[in-house]
């Protein structure tokens, strides 16, 4: 049979996650491992050897691009931020729509509101149980004491206040009393069951049995009044619950009185291990539905292949529904969407291949597991179309299933940068992208990592050929929505020489590769923060011939140049913020038509990500405002130069540890930052092959224009090299980071970056020192302090005179650096002129 159609259903599928919970901070205590697994204590420790657990670290890693370990997982949770790893992973979910339980409380864990930027509609369920221990918690007038009557008032006109802000009710009654819940109980049993509550004094827990049943009761008899499901923890969970009472054959009292029987009960997490039990209720009780949010994705493949069969053995298809269950961690809701599809897809074939359905009723069973059985459900078309309230529903709330153009991407832009520092990519459409290069990646030259800014072929010293090929693997933690095109994505790649081995001339690798080192040897990340210098430059025609010149003709930081270009700048900043990229400010500077971006600082290799795409950013929204956006060292030569400066900090553990943790240190930074430093700046002569990489660059590297043009560094010093930093918000006499001056928009990032990490690296091995500070100009010092390197030719020396990137640059990528570096200063050394090609290439 062919399952085409029926898999394109299924992987497009928008879906609607009605059972989740609230996502935790990065710093919360909740502990990451307890993503894959519902142990805690002692128990959690050996989740790490069960399949599931297995089978979903390697599909977290692989969705991020990291090693396969839990540790290099945390570490890339941790660098890139909570903000841009919830974007990947509901943007690979494809989830239309959340609903949350928020009655599942966890240290640091965001409001309902905040989650509102991954969906299109965010809502609540409200947790009966949760919401009792609110009410009981508050302090009634003085004098007075709970009583029952007292309690039912409350309890009943807040779920009636709140019965317009939600799309359900839950109860765990399961985790406290079990699920023989009985709808009878009599007043004398929940008067003793509420004082008993009482008397167990705060915080607050419901768990005895007749008072749970007690409002379970009046919440569902609430729930029919208002047109609201009920939501019913069954089945398994953690150790909190006794899986014996779980059994949702329990509820019978519930399901056989007629006050109820035109309720709307779902019972979650397929009831599992009870799911034949699930599917027979919902085979006979019209009230009762389905969900399989946990079992998918907590148990084996054949687990949630079997549980699922099992809930449809008698269940109707219009009754059984998809969720995560997600909790924490943004992870959970892209593996329950994940394997959801996997199952769902593999049960319906199977489905058919038995005869049970024929191919168009199986992909309408996908859309109504997926979507329309919660969209009903839930009432969820109803919410919408009403006027709603901006607690309950996303105030950007598209259709659930979507086919606008507008959110259709058509192609995806597949990136690079090579050993020159330009930035490439290689576009495919966006079917074969998911169906092949994700897994495949694109053949790519081996000249591809030899090439020059002057040619597209391969230098002859860097031992690169058009012999050869290796594999761009895209690094699906990097795909980003393109801001300014509609239709498009981009990603940026690895180079494999076939998927899951890594090329050794990969920049990316190399960056990957010397911060492992630091933090295995001494528990350190590097974080980076770069100033971006560009041109904007307009055409002209003289005499026939096209022109660039500058946009306009006004000083540093003047208001009528930002004036000028305000629009621009308002859709570069729109732009870099969907992308995740945080911008700190952005003014006019010296040159004519100059101006320049500060981005935040974050972990080195995410900053090096960014900065590719900022430049991205900037040039494509300058094209469209008929500009030309130029990042070149020096597009003129009687003008001023563009820098990256990058700024320099070392983390531990969440920590700033290269500033002082107190007044004793005499320049305001650690022993260790002081270490770190004092390698880059005995190294720095060399690092200026990967930061400066072009001729054009030492242009720029010119003494009293703050580019750093001796080697030496100052406090606040911006003609050192190295620049120690005070920002506001840093008490006084401390330093947060340095900058380096000597690294310009030419650079590949993450050779530069990794060249200047090598350098720390061995300044901490071997304990180096700083010279004292400079605090005056350093061109008034000339000839007590050393010149760097004035020509790309004599930093090329440097780096070869220099034996310690080799171990940890490698060979071979280093011999590649060289000889590209060797063939850019032979032809512009013969074509004076041709520099001022450049700024179309960079």
């Amino acid at each position: 049979m062919d399952f085409t159609a029926l898999r394109t259903a299924v992987e497009e599928a928008e879906l609607v996650d009605a059972h989740a919970h609230n996502l935790v901070a990065t710093d919360s205590s909740f502990p990451f491992i307890s993503a894959f697994s519902e142990a805690n204590a002692e128990a959690l420790s050996y989740a790490p050897h069960s399949l599931s657990f297995k089978r979903s670290l390697k599909e977290v890693a692989e969705l991020y691009g990291c090693e396969k370990s839990l540790d290099a997982v945390e570490e890339h949770r941790r660098v890139a931020g909570l903000e841009a790893i919830s974007s990947r992973c509901f943007e690979a979910a494809r989830i239309s729509a959340l609903l949350f339980d928020d009655g599942l409380r966890l240290d640091k864990m965001h409001d309902i509101d905040w989650h509102k930027s991954f969906a299109p509609l965010v809502g609540r369920i409200l947790r009966i149980e949760s919401l009792a221990e609110q009410i009981l918690s508050e302090e009634l007038p003085s004098g007075s004491s709970w009583t029952l009557d007292v309690f039912t008032e409350a309890f009943v006109g807040k779920l009636k206040s709140f019965a317009d802000k939600i799309f359900g009710l839950k109860s765990i009654a399961a985790y406290r009393s079990g699920l023989e819940i009985s709808t009878h109980v009599t007043r004398k049993d929940v008067e003793e069951g509420l004082s008993e509550v009482i008397q167990a004094g705060k915080p607050v827990r419901v768990s005895n049995k007749s008072f749970i049943d007690y409002i379970f009761t009046r919440s569902l008899e609430v729930a029919l009044l208002f047109d609201l499901p009920m939501q019913i923890h069954t089945g398994f969970g953690d150790k909190d619950l006794d899986l014996r009472l779980s059994n949702p054959l329990h509820l019978r009292a519930v399901l056989e009185d007629k006050r109820f029987s035109k309720s709307r009960i779902v019972l979650l997490h397929a009831s599992y291990p009870f799911s034949k039990e699930a599917s027979y209720l919902a085979s006979v009780y019209p009230q009762v539905y389905l969900d399989f949010g946990l079992a998918i994705p907590k148990l084996s493949v054949h687990g949630m292949v079997s549980s699922l069969k099992e809930l449809l053995e008698l269940a109707p298809i219009k009754k059984v529904m998809f969720s995560t269950d997600g909790y924490a961690f943004p992870e959970t809701f892209y593996l329950g969407a994940k394997k959801a599809r996997e199952v769902v897809f593999s049960v319906l074939c199977d489905a058919c291949a038995d005869g049970d359905l024929s191919i168009p009723e199986a992909i309408e069973a996908a859309k109504d597991i997926f979507s329309q059985n919660a969209v009903q459900f839930y009432n969820i078309d109803r919410a919408v179309k009403s006027s709603g309230s901006a607690n309950s529903v996303s105030s950007n709330f598209v259709k659930v299933k979507s086919n606008d153009s507008e959110n259709h991407v058509s192609l995806v832009r597949v990136f690079w940068a090579d050993a020159s520092g330009q930035q490439r990519c290689r576009v495919v459409p966006a079917k074969r992208f998911n169906d092949i290069v994700t897994k495949n990646g694109i053949g790519l030259t081996f000249a591809c990592m030899g090439m020059t800014s002057f040619t597209d072929g391969p230098a002859d010293e860097t031992n690169l050929t058009g012999v050869g090929e290796i594999r761009l693997m895209p690094d699906l933690s990097t795909k980003r929505r393109i801001p300014w095109v509609e239709q498009e994505e981009m990603v940026l790649a690895n180079m494999h020489l076939k998927p899951g081995e890594a090329w050794e001339y990969c920049p990316r690798e190399a960056l990957r590769r010397v911060s492992k080192i630091l933090k295995d040897e001494f528990n350190l990340v590097m974080n980076a923060g770069f100033e971006n210098e560009f041109f904007l430059l307009k055409s002209i025609l003289r005499d026939g011939k096209e022109e660039w010149v500058p946009f306009d003709s006004t000083p540093y930081c003047s208001p009528s140049s930002y004036d000028a270009a305000s629009s621009l700048f308002h859709e570069v900043l729109a732009a870099l913020q969907s992308l995740n990229i945080t911008v700190e400010q952005l003014h006019a500077e010296s040159g004519k038509g100059q101006f320049e971006v500060v981005l935040g600082h974050t972990a080195c290799q995410h900053a090096a990500d960014n900065l590719i795409y900022t430049r991205e950013v900037i040039r494509a929204i300058a094209r469209k405002h008929g500009l030309l956006a130029t990042f070149v060292p020096k597009y003129a030569l009687d003008e001023i130069g563009s820098g990256a400066h990058v700024h320099l900090s070392l983390w531990q553990n969440g920590k700033n540890v290269f500033m002082a943790s107190g007044g004793s240190s005499q320049h305001g930074m650690s022993k260790v930052g002081e270490e770190f430093m004092a390698g880059v700046l005995y190294h720095l002569p060399a690092i200026l092959a990967f930061t400066a990489p072009i001729p054009n660059s030492y242009d720029r590297i010119q003494p009293n224009t703050w580019s750093g043009a001796y080697k030496c560094w100052g406090k606040e010093n911006r003609e050192a090299a190295l620049r120690t930093a005070c920002p506001p918000g840093i008490q006084a006499g401390l330093v947060s980071n340095f900058e380096i001056k000597s690294f310009d928009g030419c650079a590949n990032p993450h050779l530069g970056l990794a060249a200047i990490l090598a350098a720390g690296i061995d300044g901490l091995r071997r304990h180096l020192c700083l010279p004292e500070p400079i605090d005056t100009n350093p061109s008034s010092l000339e000839g007590e302090l050393q010149r760097l390197p004035t020509s790309l030719l004599e930093s090329l020396e440097a780096l070869k005179e220099d034996g310690l990137f080799k171990e940890f640059i490698g060979e071979k990528l280093l011999v590649a650096i060289k000889g590209v570096r060797k063939a850019e200063f032979d032809y512009y050394e013969k074509h004076k002129d041709a520099y001022k090609q450049l700024i179309h290439r960079y």
